[in-house]
């Protein structure tokens, strides 16, 4: 893995994927005291940044590993992402997800043509459920955020970022599975000059927090939080790389999530869901360490489902 493999992951995947825009907001910059840089993932074909490591993921397998199709566990926008990508690509989807997955993202999985099981809302449960998948289509697995392929291909959001803005002192993330934290990293270590990579999450999924301080990947017991998208853990491929290359995670409260949300749905005008919002959370609680600071933050995605979703 190096600058080349980034580069060539780009060209791989551009022809499928939006150049999202970056937007600005004056008032948001006098509110953190910061220059901030959005990059709006959510304008991302299927409402997320995870568009790009799904695309990358399946363009990087053989021809035959394609034709016996690809399955996946996923709470929502991963489930989307491979199933569109799959079906730009000509291949079979398998999708496992917890039966208390967003309404609006089950749908918009079959809406891709995506091939649904429903499971028990446990990663026991959707292992089991992918695994056996694997052994009776022969398709192949990919993890939403644990695989090197994915990894890159969410890469690319940072680069485009800092091709735009290659002086960004920082760029700020959600993290959740660790599969965006870690291709930002890797973009911010290639192409930026001395660009720190830091990382939102929410105090009720803080195993990322606890894993960078213990040296090991821990886990949540519980993940009672309204970004619903962070309620994973970190895997064995990308947690040596935010080891590595990650500066430090800010958590956040439930309530600074959603003044968070309210603020950029306000400012921006722009629709962003729960866990997108968690990066400008970290910014707005800890602004004295971003004072006068370039920082980029990427908002993750835009699915929301407007039948939960609670701004007070």
């Amino acid at each position: 893995m190096d600058k080349q493999a980034l580069l060539e992951t780009e060209q791989r995947i551009s022809s499928y994927i939006h150049n999202t825009p970056i937007l600005t907001s004056q008032l948001l910059d006098e509110l953190t005291g910061s220059k901030l840089f959005f990059k709006c993932e959510n304008f991302q074909k299927m409402g997320a940044f995870k568009m790009r490591g799904a695309t990358n993921a399946i363009m990087q397998l053989s021809k035959a590993e394609q034709e016996r199709g690809v399955v996946t566990h996923s709470s929502g926008n991963f489930a989307q992402a491979l199933s569109l990508a799959a079906k730009n690509l000509g291949v079979d989807a398998y999708i496992v997800m917890p039966n208390n997955a967003p309404k609006v993202k089950k749908e918009a999985v079959l809406s891709y043509g995506g091939i649904v099981t429903n499971c028990e809302p446990n990663i026991t449960a959707r292992e089991q459920a992918a695994a056996q998948i694997v052994s009776e289509k022969g398709a192949t697995f990919i993890h939403p955020s644990n695989d090197l392929n994915v990894i890159l291909g969410n890469a690319t959001a940072g680069m485009e970022l800092l091709k735009a803005h290659p002086d960004l002192d920082m760029i700020v993330t959600p993290v959740g599975g660790g599969g965006l934290i870690a291709g930002t990293a890797l973009a911010a270590h290639y192409f930026g000059k001395q660009c720190l990579v830091i990382g939102g999450e929410p105090q009720a999924a803080d195993d990322a927090f606890r894993s960078l301080q213990s040296g090991q990947i821990e886990t949540n017991e519980a993940a009672n939080t309204v970004a619903d998208g962070l309620r994973t853990q970190l895997g064995d491929i990308n947690f040596p790389i935010i080891q590595k290359h990650v500066d430090h995670i800010i958590r956040v409260e439930e309530e600074e999530i959603t003044k968070a949300m309210k603020l950029l749905w306000e400012r921006l005008k722009i629709v962003v869901e729960p866990s997108s919002a968690v990066a400008f959370a970290a910014v707005l609680k800890d602004k004295e360490y971003f004072k006068d600071k370039f920082v980029g933050i990427i908002l993750s995605g835009g699915n929301v489902d407007l039948e939960t979703i609670k701004f007070q």
